[in-house]
C-alpha cells in the first residue's frame, strides 16, 4: 500500500532527504531507484543527488574545544592583569618605563618571556629570559 504525491516532492536539507509528507529522514534509493518511506509508506522516484551543490558552514563556536577554551581562558587572563612598570626606556620612543608581563611559553627549565609594552607609543617587545 505506497502511495505516491507526484505534485510533493522530498525536502533536502544538504545530503538528507526529508518525507513532505510526514516529515520523517528518508533512506538512500533502493536498487528499484525508489524513495520509500518507513512511516507513512510515500514514495518518489530517486533524486539525482550529482545535481546538488552541497554548501555547508559552521559558527567559530560551534565546535568546543578544550584547548581553544583554555587558550582563551589565558590570554583574557592576561589581558585583564593588571600591568607592571619598569624603568626601560622604549626603544622607540625614549619613554622611561615599559609595562611588562610574562608568560612561560618554553619548557619548564627555561626561563620565562617578558614582553613589553610602550605605554607612550604601543610600541611591544619580548625578551627570553
Amino acid at each position: 500500500m505506497s502511495k505516491s504525491t507526484p505534485s510533493l516532492k522530498p525536502d533536502t536539507v544538504g545530503s538528507l532527504i526529508f518525507c513532505p509528507e510526514c516529515g520523517n529522514l528518508l533512506d538512500i534509493p533502493g536498487e528499484d531507484d525508489l524513495i520509500v518511506c518507513n512511516l507513512c509508506s510515500y514514495t518518489h522516484q530517486s533524486i539525482d543527488f550529482e545535481a546538488f551543490e552541497v554548501v555547508t558552514s559552521s559558527k567559530p563556536g560551534a565546535f568546543p574545544s578544550a584547548l581553544r577554551n583554555k587558550r582563551d581562558d589565558v590570554q583574557s587572563d592576561v589581558k585583564d592583569a593588571a600591568a607592571a612598570l619598569v624603568k626601560e626606556p622604549c626603544p622607540k620612543c625614549g619613554n622611561p618605563e615599559m609595562e611588562y608581563h610574562t608568560m612561560q611559553l618554553r619548557s619548564a627549565d627555561e626561563g620565562q618571556t617578558v614582553f613589553y609594552t610602550c605605554p607612550k607609543c604601543a610600541y611591544k617587545t619580548k625578551l627570553n629570559s
